[in-house]
């Protein structure tokens, strides 16, 4: 059995969880998730615990059977506490700025980039160096935060770009010079 998989999920007070058929909806106070399940995994809930369970041992079920249950727990904790990912830029000139709903960033091109930030994303800014992407949807706030980062990966050389907070660059010593040359 999945060890993933057999995980109860906890509901907490203040979220509401739906099972209409193959739909799983959360209602929380961050807002409001739907997923529909696929394959032949069965959910249960009873007294606030959510149960998923796998009909037979076939190789498609076991691996839907862990991944159904984690998109669930996921929605309940979205709706319940949120996620959050945490950016970092690095570089001389190189800042964030919000505007409204939007992003503003300045990453030495041309021309400022906007990001107008999908239903249900929030951008949060301290310092013009930290730029944070909150929401309830953990898939949509990573998507997004892999979409900033893309606009100026970290360069091996200097560091320079937009990196998450708990990313290691990997450092290159660059050009060395001639030595014992004469």
């Amino acid at each position: 059995m999945s060890r993933i998989g057999r995980k109860p999920i906890a509901v907490p007070a203040g979220v509401k969880v739906t099972i209409e058929g193959r739909t799983v909806s959360t209602t929380g106070p961050k807002g409001t998730l739907s997923r529909e399940i696929p394959g032949a995994i069965t959910f249960t809930l009873e007294a606030d615990v959510i149960t998923v369970a796998r009909p037979d041992d076939s190789k498609t079920n076991r691996a839907m059977h862990g991944l159904c249950r984690t998109l669930i727990a996921n929605m309940v904790e979205g709706v319940a506490t949120g996620f959050r990912t945490d950016l970092e830029i690095n570089g001389v000139g190189y800042r964030a700025a919000k505007a409204g709903n939007k992003l503003t960033l300045a990453l030495g091109y041309s021309h400022p980039i906007e990001i107008n930030p999908p239903a249900g994303i929030t951008f949060e800014v301290d310092g013009q160096t930290k730029v944070a992407v909150l929401g309830a949807n953990k898939e949509l706030v990573g998507q997004i935060a892999a979409e900033i980062r893309s606009l100026r990966k970290p360069e091996p050389y200097k560091g320079k770009g937009i990196k998450y907070v708990d990313e290691v660059i990997r450092r290159k010593a660059g050009k060395a010079g001639k030595v014992g040359a004469k």
